[in-house]
């Protein structure tokens, strides 16, 4: 049983990382059921879960919706996941591995590749580089509640940083902060990597309004 409901869990989580699931997109018992054969207990036990870390809303006989931010929410939880990828690159700064550093070098690398080759199109493929980048800094911190907790929060704005890339200039300009990050990480200055990563993941008030109604 246990299995069955780590692997609900693990494919729904799946489709949000991919966009298969957004915002507001209905998830059916049912569905479920029919999808990964099994019976409604596991089914029910995944979906506690995922509504205990916040990434989904049940509603007794309408099945559960992924959490949709309103404004203060979101900007309540960007603050926060703000200061938690600034974590992240502060400790990766004072921690940083040799094989960190070079999995960091290439991550960095393919963004800027990538909005070189690109420039505006292709924002969904530029996106999962993004992650990419994220995830090294995140790993490259050695601390794995914390990485946990920066995929939590992700996971809740994921749709609109993964939107926000479709606007203009946006790639170029995150694959130049990245490897402005970069260069702090690997320079060990803990200190300037963590504000500039805070301001990296960061929106202000207007773009967060043009993000939730571009998805509403």
């Amino acid at each position: 049983m246990a299995g069955q409901t780590e692997m609900i869990i693990t494919g729904i989580l799946q489709s949000i990382d991919d966009g298969a699931l957004n915002p507001g997109d209905l998830i059916e018992d049912s569905t479920l059921i029919a999808r990964y054969g099994v019976s409604r207990t596991p089914v029910r036990e995944a979906l506690i879960q995922l509504e205990a870390e916040g990434l989904l809303i049940r509603a007794p006989r309408k099945g559960a919706v992924i959490f949709k931010p309103t404004l203060e929410q979101f900007l309540s939880i960007l603050e926060v996941h703000a200061k938690l990828e600034g974590q992240a690159a502060g400790l990766a700064a004072r921690r940083l591995s040799a094989k960190h550093a070079s999995a960091l070098e290439a991550a960095t690398v393919a963004c800027e590749a990538h909005a070189k080759q690109h420039g505006d199109n292709a924002p969904d493929a530029y996106y999962q580089l993004n992650l990419d980048f994220h995830r090294v800094v995140a790993e490259a911190a050695g601390n794995t509640f914390l990485l946990d907790m920066i995929k939590s929060n992700a996971r809740k704005l994921m749709a609109y940083y993964r939107a926000r890339y479709h606007y203009r200039g946006v790639i170029a300009a995150s694959a130049v902060e990245h490897r402005q990050i970069t260069t702090l990480i690997l320079a060990r200055d803990s200190g300037n990597a963590e504000k500039a990563m805070e301001q990296h993941v960061s929106f202000d008030h207007v773009t967060a309004m043009d993000l939730l109604a571009a998805l509403s």
